[in-house]
């Protein structure tokens, strides 16, 4: 059975995450506490107990998956196998570049937290917003996105085209709500609105792109010791500039998680383990892949707590 790890991004966090973890390796630990060394901040507190409104503020939300998923990761290592892909949703897809050896925790942890904090402004100067279309085809959210563009002059675009039947559309503020009163002509049964600030994987984020170019050039990346299926690509890519270009247009371009779970089972993958809290992504992989295995290792944690109590 070959397997890929997958690590979620924004929309998996929660109050408490990562705690079961904390308490039962020591491996989790070290992870969380030099993340709170490196940002000059309690993370892993907010991460523990919140407020939950802070967490749920991009500026912390990414840090604090991307910290959570490498200490899990560092936890679970010697129960896993090898993995033949990672790949990560969005943000996530920091954490895989990390988990297959792109580049290290500390440079990782300050990318996410640039890049958090650039798309949080970016959402100050470009308020956004994002909405999920269930049970709609890929067609039907592209002709509601092109719809409600033209009636509000604004953009509103697909974002995440993450499983059969699910479909994220991202954009401005006016151009949401006219999609709301639009969506039942273009064939969409249930629109329903995220509580998210900004309008990721869209034109909103230029601004936080062309800043976050620099960032990334500052970055020594090194070629991953896995391969790592990317969001723009829906396919690995090996070398450091093809990655650093990769993450840049991550930010306006949508993801293509439904595409890359599909790649991966056209290579063999049968088994995808998420690292991370919840289990959004085994629910999309269960949904787009019917007959392979997908299992959270959230699943996992208590379990592990019952351990090594240290």
């Amino acid at each position: 059975m070959s397997a890929a790890f997958l690590f979620p991004g924004q929309g998996s966090q929660y109050v408490g995450m990562g705690l079961a973890w904390y308490r039962a390796s020591s491996e989790a630990r070290i992870f969380c506490d030099r993340a709170d060394a490196v940002l000059g901040y309690a993370l892993t507190e907010l991460c523990f107990s919140g407020p939950e409104a802070q967490l749920n503020q991009t500026e912390y939300t990414q840090p604090a998956l991307f910290v959570i998923a490498l200490a899990t990761w560092q936890a679970a290592r010697t129960m896993l196998s090898s993995p033949v892909f990672v790949a990560g949703h969005s943000l996530g897809e920091f954490s895989a570049l990390a988990a297959a050896g792109a580049f290290d925790f500390e440079a990782g942890l300050r990318l996410v937290a640039e890049r958090g904090r650039l798309m949080a402004r970016a959402g100050d100067n470009a308020p956004g917003g994002m909405a999920v279309l269930l049970g709609a085809t890929l067609a039907a959210a592209q002709s509601l996105c092109d719809a409600a563009t033209a009636a509000s002059g604004q953009p509103l675009v697909i974002a995440n085209d993450n499983c059969p039947g699910q479909v994220v559309i991202s954009g401005a503020l006016a151009a949401l709500d006219a999609a709301t009163m639009l969506a039942t002509e273009h064939g969409v049964r249930r629109m329903q609105r995220l509580a998210v600030s900004v309008a990721p994987h869209s034109s909103l984020m230029r601004e936080a792109q062309a800043a976050f170019a620099e960032t990334l050039a500052a970055v020594q990346l090194r070629a991953p010791e896995v391969p790592v299926v990317l969001n723009a690509t829906a396919a690995p890519v090996s070398t450091p500039d093809e990655i650093r270009q990769a993450l840049l247009r991550q930010l306006t371009l949508p993801v293509r998680w439904r595409e890359s779970l599909l790649w991966m089972a056209t290579q063999g993958v049968d088994h995808f383990i998420e690292v991370g809290p919840k289990d959004v992504l085994t629910g999309m992989v269960q949904r787009t892949l019917p007959d392979a295995r997908a299992e959270a290792l959230e699943a996992l944690a208590p379990c592990v707590a019952l351990g090594d109590a240290g």
